[in-house]
């Protein structure tokens, strides 16, 4: 199993993504069919396709973080966000991240945020996209080094929170 984190941009079009990758038979395998077969109220994971009726591989499977709020942010989860999470799994592909032949024993579970403020299509892609091939490649790297977090402790910060 390989977990990766990113964040990119800023404001409300920026993309906070989670992923994990793992066996399509393992326990990632049955965290992804449970998920998909367990909607909530506000989340209904689903299928991420490049286009309709061509999933990417791995399969991967889109878990909104934000409940939706209003159309316009159910079109930019599911439209921009679902498109860039869709091209950074491909491109994490095309770059090796993971071999062809390997990403068809593998499934994706990724974990995304977009800002029910979010309002530019094109950076809610983009942020998406790097932020899901990034993920996917730190997972494969085993990033963040156990030493390196130690080593950060005491600067610990994000977007909605800093030192005072």
């Amino acid at each position: 199993m390989e977990i990766g984190e990113c964040f990119v941009g800023s404001g409300a079009n920026a993309a906070h993504l989670n992923t994990v990758l793992g066996l399509r038979d393992g326990p990632v395998g049955q965290a992804w069919t449970t998920a998909l077969a367990t909607p909530t109220a506000g989340h209904a994971p689903f299928v991420v396709v490049l286009q309709p009726g061509l999933p990417v591989v791995p399969f991967t499977l889109f878990v909104n973080k934000a409940r939706i709020d209003g159309d316009d942010h159910a079109r930019l989860t599911w439209g921009a966000a679902q498109a860039g999470v869709a091209a950074g799994v491909a491109d994490a592909v095309a770059d090796a991240a993971m071999s062809s032949a390997m990403a068809a024993s593998l499934v994706v579970i990724a974990a995304v945020w977009v800002d029910p403020q979010a309002h530019d299509a094109e950076m809610v892609f983009a942020n998406n996209r790097e932020a899901t091939a990034s993920a996917l490649a730190q997972g494969r790297a085993g990033l963040p080094d156990a030493a390196d977090v130690v080593a950060q402790r005491e600067l610990a910060w994000n977007p909605f929170f800093g030192p005072a």
